[in-house]
């Protein structure tokens, strides 16, 4: 066994790879940028290197600095984590001519299975579904339009080297393939180094189902069953479970079957992922291989019982398998949630800056499991260098309703200040109807959120709110008045005011933490533990209640499952005289095109005096690693343009002026 690991990644899986480490008694050696000197994988190591500057193209991508801070440090390993250099074949090579050993795949078959035009060829001989299109990289924009033509509408195109959502786009139309096109190529180009792409048939309302595998050096291969990935928003995985809704055992078997072979026949020997896109009935095709470690692995880990990073770190150790296929028996429900960086008001656009104000639900084992993986502490900066993963919370529980009652109320007791992120909305997916019954497709977030960031309030939640809120604004009353319970604070009645106007009274009774409301549709008890560090805890009607609580003067910023509010609570005739106050309008921004997230301005389109029709496109702006096309939201003509490319720009910097 290994002394020594350097992790040749950052966030959260660097912590990730580096429990298994410790645990296990090994070494570990941390790379850092200068964006990262402060990070917790940095602090987390036994030993740590500076490796550059903090865009990944001069730090972490860069292997001749992994193999000098191997030198440096004696290790004798080097994990990658995903992401960055992962799935370079030249990387294991060159570890490999070094003397230190990849913990991964051998370099054959990360540069087999690694492109995905090679991989589908591969794929091919072993006898795997394939989807339909091209057989290798297009030459030009011309023979994607061929192709497309020949298989038909719609169709997407992909980076040979790409993942995580990059470089891929979907094409309905010839116009839509030569926009996609560039962007693909380019967004290849920028995130991979290989501007390949190539062209196959997109399976209308598709699930992305993928399974584990993980093989050794004596040529043993085995399935850990599969991991569902169909919530999906722009070809990025939001949420994963084990096992799939889907499979029926016949299925599972089949698919299970197909990857096995699929990773024999290039002699896989580390853990790896095949992904395949699937029909509504169950047919399934090969789509890719991810010769890696997968963002979502702690699924599969919660319902088999297996560290993948221990298994990983034993076969390039030279070790056999320690596991037979009839070892892998699935136990419960695992899913996993996404909590990211970005706003869902903007069209969850990137949201970087300091994390002033951090809390995760508490991690906890037994009938259900609670698990949160990070790379973040309270202080730490998110910045736009890098992927928005802010943490994976993870639950399992028995049956699928568990686990998904479980992250719900996981969710709840996120706590996040300083960024915008998108913890509301996981919680609004966990309470949507289709996701509980299990009814997914890789489009489910596109038709069922449209321009939404969270769910619309129900009765019930309005009822909750407003009792949190008044109970709270009823204590506050008595601390203002004296700590503890003081009869001058008594308040009678109270109204909970909604942002629509909605309104909610309520005759109160009690003191500081043991409150009786009485509603118009009757009684309901509340009983007050805290409202403070941005939750609100107690319980109402009898129901333990965790929920989202700020102070956002004069209202209560409120939220719940998914749901939010601001409350305004006040005394009746005070509520009577809000309803007549006049409602503020916003500007008017209509004329300026305002850069929605900080980032970099790849391309303009336009300039001064030039003419634009609707959906024309205007400017191209780099955030967190993908591409983001502004356009024209109407006709006119282009007053002034007040960037340049190659320009770093803040968040609402004015990109441009119409007349």
């Amino acid at each position: 066994m290994f002394g020594k690991i350097l992790v040749a990644n950052r966030g959260e899986i660097a912590c990730r790879v580096m429990r298994t480490c410790k645990r296990l008694g090994i070494a570990t050696v941390a790379v850092y940028s200068e964006a990262d000197s402060n990070a917790p994988h940095v602090e987390m190591a036994d030993e740590r290197i500076a490796i550059g500057p903090s865009p990944a193209a001069q730090s972490y991508l860069v292997i001749e600095k992994i193999l000098d801070a191997c030198r440096q440090t004696g290790a004798e390993a080097v994990h990658p984590g995903y992401g960055f250099l992962s799935e370079r074949a030249a990387f294991a090579q060159a570890l490999k001519d070094a003397g230190i050993t990849f913990i991964g795949p051998n370099a054959a078959a990360i540069e087999a299975m690694g492109d995905k035009i090679e991989s589908k060829r591969r794929a091919d001989a072993a006898g795997v579904s394939t989807v339909p299109g091209g057989k290798g990289a297009l030459a030009s924009v011309e023979e994607a339009l061929e192709i497309a033509e020949e298989i038909g509408y719609p169709v997407m195109i992909k980076a040979s080297a790409g993942g995580g959502g990059k470089g891929m786009r979907i094409a309905n139309s010839a116009a839509e393939v030569k926009d996609g096109f560039d962007r693909a190529r380019s967004e290849a180009a920028s995130s991979f180094g290989d501007e390949r792409v190539f062209v196959e048939k997109f399976i209308t309302e598709p699930r992305h189902i993928e399974i584990q595998v993980l093989g050794d050096k004596h040529g043993n291969v085995i399935h850990l069953l599969e991991r569902e990935c169909s919530i999906q928003r722009r070809n990025q995985k939001v949420l994963e479970e084990a096992p799939s809704p889907l499979l029926d055992p016949d299925t599972r078997a089949a698919m299970g079957a197909q990857a096995v072979a699929l990773a024999k026949a290039v002699d896989y020997d580390s853990a790896g992922t095949v992904e395949f896109v699937a029909s509504q009935n169950a047919d399934f095709y090969f789509l890719e291989m991810n010769t890696r470690l997968q963002v979502e692995h702690p699924v599969t880990e919660l319902i088999t019982g297996v560290d993948l990073v221990e298994e990983m770190i034993r076969v390039a150790a030279g070790e056999p398998l320690r596991l037979t296929q009839d070892d892998i028996v699935p136990r419960g429900w695992a899913v996993e949630s996404r909590l990211y960086a970005e706003d869902p008001d903007r069209n969850f656009l990137p949201s970087i800056g300091r994390l002033k104000r951090l809390a995760f639900p508490a991690e906890t084992t037994g009938e259900t499991t609670v698990r949160v993986d990070t790379g973040v502490v309270e202080g730490s900066e998110i910045s736009r260098f890098y992927d928005p993963m802010i943490a994976k919370i993870v639950t399992h529980g028995p049956t699928r309703a568990a686990a998904v009652e479980t992250m719900s109320e996981a969710l709840d007791e996120v706590v996040i200040d300083g960024i915008r992120h998108n913890g509301l909305f996981l919680g609004a997916l966990m309470a949507h109807p289709r996701w509980r019954e299990g009814a997914l497709s890789t489009g489910f977030i596109a038709n069922e959120f449209e321009g939404k960031g969270a769910a619309d309030l129900t009765a019930e939640a309005r009822r909750t709110m407003a009792a949190a809120a008044i109970a709270s604004t009823a204590r506050q009353a008595q601390r203002r008045a004296g700590f503890g319970p003081h009869p001058a604070a008594q308040l009678d009645r109270l109204c909970a005011v909604f942002e629509d106007d909605t309104r909610l009274d309520a005759s109160v009774a009690g003191s500081w933490d043991n409150w009786r409301l009485e509603f118009a549709d009757g009684p309901l008890e509340v009983i007050l533990d805290s409202d403070a560090g941005g939750l609100w805890r107690g319980r109402i009607g009898g129901k333990a209640i965790v929920m989202g609580l700020r102070h956002a003067p004069p209202r209560l910023a409120m939220s719940w499952r998914g749901m939010r509010a601001g409350i305004r609570v006040a005394r009746p005739p005070v509520a009577d005289l809000l309803a007549m106050m006049p409602k503020k309008s916003e500007a008017d921004g209509g004329k300026k095109l305002l850069c929605p997230m900080p980032g970099l301005v790849v391309s303009l389109s336009v300039a001064a005096g030039d003419t634009v029709e609707d959906g024309q496109q205007l400017a191209v702006i780099e955030a967190m690693k993908m591409e983001n096309v502004l356009r024209s939201e109407r006709a006119g003509t282009i007053k002034s343009v007040h960037v340049a490319e190659g320009d770093s720009l803040p968040v609402d910097t004015v990109i441009l002026e119409f007349e």
